[in-house]
């Protein structure tokens, strides 16, 4: 029983954990090469789908009646815009156009994909299990994945000249990704919710459904990250300024999404608005339009993000045993 309540209790990390060790071992056995050469298309078929029933089974969750903006979406959504143009403005007046400094904007353009990608789809999920309101945290998702397509258009042909993006070609096939990931869910949620009431209650009955789906994915995302770090063919110590950089800025992003929330009564939602990236988007456009090294920073941000939530949802557990008590 302590061995079930340690994993419910850090299920994120043990999830991590897990996914690290199984890429290790099937990287560095040669008897299970050609294991790892079958599975690694199932893996990178499955992840997708993952992240569909996770939002399906959230939005089964929501009141469709209560997705609307509020205050806090606009204060958390202007730092966002904030904090990418001080970035922006570094990255062009510093080390755009200089080739000696080519590891420093690899470095740069790794903290740019932590602060320019969206609310991850899962922030709703950890939100929901911390006592926050899963309306408001659906909301802006929806609003922090618009920010993030128009400013990927803008900014990227700006850090890498070479890419040759155009803006409406690139805005409409980032918005074709998020179509995919986040309204045919929602759409089919609310099909489900209102036409197939037994369904919908027996899905909706089973308690931590999401959270634990999002888990086993996360065991996926992590053993890809652990991948492209092993295979960056970088210096160590670039990848351990990333690394930190990349914690620096995950801590920042909770910080001040927390501040924000406080004046709002909503610091928890707030918080997790700002700080929880959707990373696997964030490794996919960096390593389609930017430099692939730069997908190393979403990866790292994966570890410092779920401990964060590790952390605050065994403190939401200690405080309700206490409560019990």
């Amino acid at each position: 029983m302590n061995i079930v309540r340690f994993i419910k209790d850090w299920t994120l990390p043990f999830a991590m954990g897990m996914g690290t060790m199984v890429y290790l071992l099937f990287a560095f056995t040669p008897q299970l090469s050609e294991a790892a050469v079958f599975f690694s298309p199932i893996m990178a078929t499955i992840l997708p789908w993952f992240m569909f029933l996770i939002l399906f089974v959230t939005f089964c969750k929501v009141d469709f009646r209560q997705l609307r903006p509020v205050a806090w979406h606009l204060w958390v959504g202007v730092f966002q815009v904030l904090f990418i143009g001080i970035l922006m403005a570094v990255i062009l007046l510093m080390v755009s156009h200089n080739p000696s400094a080519s590891g420093m904007l690899v470095l740069l353009e790794a903290i740019l994909m932590c602060i320019i990608s969206p609310c991850a789809t899962a922030a709703a999920v950890v939100t929901q299990k911390l006592g926050g309101s899963l309306e408001q945290m659906t909301t802006y998702t929806f609003l922090s994945n618009f920010i993030t397509v128009l400013l990927v258009p803008v900014c990227f042909p700006l850090v890498e000249p070479g890419i040759h993006m155009e803006f409406w070609p690139a805005f409409l096939k980032i918005l074709n990704e998020v179509f995919m990931v986040l309204i045919v869910p929602m759409i089919l949620a609310y099909i489900v919710k209102h036409t197939m009431k037994r369904l919908h209650q027996r899905i909706i009955s089973i308690r931590d459904l999401s959270y634990y789906l999002w888990a086993c994915s996360l065991m996926i995302v992590t053993g890809t990250t652990v991948k492209n770090i092993v295979h960056a063919g970088v210096s160590i110590w670039l990848l351990l300024a990333i690394a930190m950089m990349g914690l620096i800025v995950c801590v920042v992003q909770f910080a001040v999404g927390r501040f924000i929330g406080h004046f709002f009564g909503h610091a928890q939602e707030a918080g997790q608005a700002l700080g929880q990236k959707n990373t696997a988007f964030a490794i996919w456009l960096s390593s389609a339009y930017l430099n692939p090294l730069s997908s190393v920073g979403p990866g790292c941000y994966i570890l410092w993000q779920n401990i964060i939530n590790s952390i605050e949802i065994w403190q939401k557990r200690k405080s309700e045993v206490r409560v019990e008590r």
